[in-house]
Order: structure tokens, then C-alpha cells, then sequence
């Protein structure tokens, strides 16, 4: 059976498991991205990112990272940084993160992208469908609506974290969200 080559955006090590499996599962091959200029403060952002470069070595999985630049990220959501979380701030940040993982797919000629992000039970799945299905249409390419979090999802990508003794964050990523 042929795989086809999804560009899987990877916000951490403990979302990204589950997310891996389950898209071979489908019958594609995920390339990890890592573009995550959101994680507050730097030292996190490292700890994440090298952690996920220890899965990825470890399956054999590419990753492609991206220049960490936080001052984007604040340009972003500007004027939203009072926002509670769930709220615009986020949906601003989703939107952010899954454009640059789209011109990603694009420049490197992938039909395919997702996104790990609905692996948590905190995000709303609908909304991250929502913004990537756009970014999709406007560039022509395949956002893969999966709720990882589904049929146990979230269950399962925690019993990978654990075996494999992965980090786990206690707040999603921002200085916002530190805490909420």
C-alpha cells in the first residue's frame, strides 16, 4: 500500500504520539513541523522542541522546524492579549500557526496537512477545522479534519507519554495560558 506524505503540525512530544499512529494507521506518512513561536518562555519552547526531536529520531519521523520568533506571535494576537483562553487570542493563534503550516505544505508540495492541536480535550476541534478548511481552499490543498482526541485519543497519546516518559507541559504554550 502507497502512503501518502501529510505535513503534521507538532505543538509537543506527548500530542504528537497518538497523532503519528493514528495517521499511519490511515495510510500516511507525517512529516512533523514544528512552528510554534506561541511557547513562553524560550527555555519551554527548547525543552518541547527536543523532546519531540527525540520521538522523532526515535521513529524514524522528519521533522521540519521553524525559526522560533515570538514577536510574531505577539504581533498576531495583539490587542487580544486579554482575551480568556479559548477565546480570540486562541483562535487567533490557531489561525497564525496553521497559515504557516499550509505555506509550508505548499512550498514543499504537499497535498496534505493537520494538525495536532485537537488531540487536547481543552481545544475545540470544530473551531481548528474551521480555520484550517479555509487556509486549505485558498491554497488548494487537503487539511485532514481528524479529532485525534476521538475513540480515546487523548487516553491513548497520555499512555505513550508515559511509557516513553515524555515531558508533559502543565499550559498549553503562551504566557496566557501559564496560568489558566
Amino acid at each position: 500500500m502507497e502512503t501518502k506524505k501529510v505535513l503534521l503540525h507538532a505543538c509537543c512530544a506527548p500530542c504528537s504520539a497518538y497523532s503519528i499512529e493514528k495517521l499511519k494507521e490511515l495510510g500516511y506518512t507525517p512529516v512533523l513541523y514544528f512552528f510554534n513561536p506561541n511557547i513562553f518562555p524560550l527555555e519551554e519552547y527548547e525543552r518541547r522542541l527536543n523532546e519531540l526531536k527525540k520521538y522523532a529520531e526515535k521513529k524514524n519521523i522528519e521533522l521540519i522546524e521553524e525559526k522560533y520568533n515570538p514577536d510574531d506571535w505577539y504581533n498576531a494576537i495583539s490587542g487580544l492579549e486579554n482575551e480568556p483562553e479559548r477565546g480570540k487570542r486562541c483562535e487567533r493563534c490557531f489561525e497564525f500557526r496553521l497559515l504557516f503550516t499550509v505555506l509550508k505544505a505548499f512550498k514543499l508540495e504537499f497535498q496534505y496537512f493537520t494538525t495536532t492541536l485537537t488531540i487536547s480535550p481543552h481545544k475545540n476541534s470544530k473551531v481548528i477545522f474551521d480555520i484550517a478548511k479555509e487556509l486549505a481552499k485558498k491554497y488548494e490543498l487537503t487539511f485532514l479534519d481528524i479529532d485525534f482526541k476521538k475513540q480515546d485519543g487523548f487516553l491513548k497519546t497520555m499512555k505513550i507519554a508515559k511509557e516513553e516518559g515524555f515531558y508533559r507541559q502543565n499550559y498549553c504554550g503562551c504566557e496566557f495560558s501559564m496560568f489558566n
